[in-house]
């Protein structure tokens, strides 16, 4: 038994604290319009490696196997899971969810391209459509403008914006929806209030109109609901539990045992 013991087995008790973080963000955005789930990945550490494979022993034979000794593991990566949310119906005019691949663009006051799952949005004062948020209200990308007359508002399945008008029977286009898709979603970079950014791993945005280029569809007056899926979180919770618990008597054992040792001299 030596010290090494403890530190292999903190380094459990540290990426097991990791998921369970992992954990508590997914269940705390199990309501979270669009939110996609995280999964904590994990990697063994370098292995101190006191007899190789393959070394000649008494006889001359090669050896079948060695002698390896793990330190511990670490985690190695947070991925993110986009598959399809439950879909949840609402019946508010400007409340849209992508059926399939793609996100909505949306245009930050700083002139960067965000992108979002989440299709809650609304009408601002100069009648463009935005997110629905408290904080700030980024405008849909392309821009679509809402007249201030419009009795109604249609969103067709391909993206395409029109309007009721008082004096006209017929509805009028005031704008088109564009989705983007990314070659490597996971490449995204999480910002928080419903956004995703550009980054390199992602791959440049790959544009286009609603079914169009494998792009999905658009459903008026329903919402994507977060993909979190509760009962299989609360048994990970339950697993990452144990397994923190066990590496904690790992701790136990070890310094019980070094303990015992010091005593010998007694």
């Amino acid at each position: 038994m030596s010290v090494q013991t403890l530190y292999t087995a903190a380094t459990g008790m540290q990426s097991m604290q990791t998921k369970l973080d992992v954990i508590a963000n997914n269940l705390a955005n199990v309501n979270t319009t669009g939110f996609k789930k995280d999964r904590a990945n994990f990697e063994d550490l370098f292995y101190d490696h006191e007899v190789l494979p393959g070394n000649p022993d008494s006889t001359g034979n090669l050896t079948p196997t060695g002698t390896d000794i793990g330190l511990g593991v670490r985690v190695s990566s947070t991925q993110t899971d986009f598959d399809q949310g439950a879909f949840t119906s609402t019946d508010r005019p400007l409340d849209m969810l992508v059926e399939g691949e793609g996100f909505f663009q949306v245009l930050d006051p700083s002139g960067e391209i965000y992108y979002t799952r989440a299709g809650n949005f609304s009408v601002n004062a100069n009648g463009q459509v935005v997110t629905g948020s408290a904080g700030i209200g980024r405008p849909i990308e392309p821009a679509i403008i809402i007249p201030q007359d419009a009795t109604a508002v249609e969103v067709s399945p391909d993206g395409i914006v029109s309007v009721q008008q008082p004096g006209s029977s017929t509805l009028n286009e005031v704008g088109q929806i564009q989705l983007a898709t990314f070659i490597n979603p996971e490449g995204l970079l999480k910002l928080g209030e419903n956004l995703y950014a550009e980054t390199g791993a992602s791959s440049a945005p790959i544009q286009g109109n609603p079914q169009t280029n494998g792009l999905g569809q658009i459903r008026k007056g329903m919402l994507e609901a977060s993909n979190v899926e509760p009962v299989q979180e609360l048994i990970d919770l339950i697993t990452t539990q144990r397994s923190f618990e066990l590496n904690s008597q790992t701790i136990q054992a070890g310094d019980q045992i070094l303990q015992l040792i010091s005593n010998l001299r007694r």
